[in-house]
């Protein structure tokens, strides 16, 4: 079994990090994560910085919200990279940018470490079962030295490409997401306003063409008004930055996803920042003037 360092255990972070110490692994933490007290008690490692919990480790997994995070875990004072040597092992699991993903790649390499990017999808119930989709981008030789512990969180596994692949293949979902979130809403919405069930239209819908995850999931989420968080608006709001911010350093235009990210801006605006993202249904709400339930 391996020596697993894992950083940020939030909604996603701790049960993958958890699966990882029931299988087997040792694990280290940092003591000063709000969700590290649990494992701990489950017989995780605690470590005062993040310096000793690379030191200690083979593997040091990181999960936390956005690039600057992961570039303050790295590099700062107390960081990984203190704590790196030769032939260990980063895998940054967050969704962030893919460009500065590459510069954080070379950094860690020039160290005699390797680093791969493998942000995940399907949120706090796929991190909670272990049947994450995982988006791998990295050399062939640190994608097949991860695949075990990967396949401990996730079922769904690719690698995509050299470093940053993985980061962008993400940012490709998340305007799928958000577009198919949208897109829901609007089809439901549309239906109760025209006075038909809502719930029974979802139902039939789920037998054709437009059957989908999202409608599966989020739609019954819209219909029972259960918006607590599987995956942020907050976080979905910050990885269709990254596509836009992306689409213009790439000269490429994405109207839907930016039609999807005013959404998610007006969501932000009336406090809903918080909520699961198919509560994007409840600012297409107020521009209908009607609610679903």
């Amino acid at each position: 079994m391996g020596k697993i360092g894992f950083i940020g255990l939030g909604i996603m972070g701790k049960p993958m990090a958890g699966h990882l110490l029931d299988a087997g692994h040792e694990l280290f933490v940092s003591n000063k994560s709000g969700g590290a007290s649990d494992l701990i008690s489950a017989g995780a490692t605690g470590c005062d910085s993040y310096a000793e919990i690379a030191g200690k480790a083979d593997t040091v997994i990181l999960m936390v919200p956005n690039t600057p995070e992961v570039e303050a875990v790295l590099f700062e004072e107390g960081g990984v990279a203190e704590g790196l040597g030769s032939g260990k092992l980063v895998i940054d699991m967050s969704s962030i940018a893919p460009i500065p993903t590459k510069e954080f790649a070379a950094k860690i390499q020039a160290q005699g470490s390797d680093y791969l990017d493998a942000p995940v999808s399907g949120g706090e119930v796929g991190a909670k079962a272990g049947t994450l989709t995982i988006m791998v981008g990295g050399s062939d030789a640190a994608f097949a030295q991860a695949k075990p512990l990967f396949e401990i969180m996730g079922q769904n596994i690719t690698h995509v490409g050299p470093a940053g692949a993985g980061q962008t293949t993400k940012v490709a979902n998340q305007i799928i997401v958000a577009l198919n979130i949208a897109a829901v809403g609007e089809a439901l919405l549309f239906a109760s306003k025209a006075g038909a069930d809502p719930a029974k239209v979802r139902e039939a819908l789920m037998g054709g063409f437009a059957s989908s995850k999202v409608l599966e999931v989020h739609g019954e989420r819209m219909l029972k008004r259960t918006f607590d968080p599987g995956f942020r608006i907050n976080l979905h709001h910050k990885d269709l930055n990254l596509a836009l911010s992306g689409g213009d350093e790439l000269g490429l235009s994405l109207p839907q996803t930016s039609f999807c990210q005013q959404l998610l801006n007006s969501a932000k605006g009336n406090g809903e920042g918080d909520l699961d993202h198919s509560a994007i249904v409840k600012q297409l709400e107020r521009l209908a003037g009607h609610e679903l339930g």
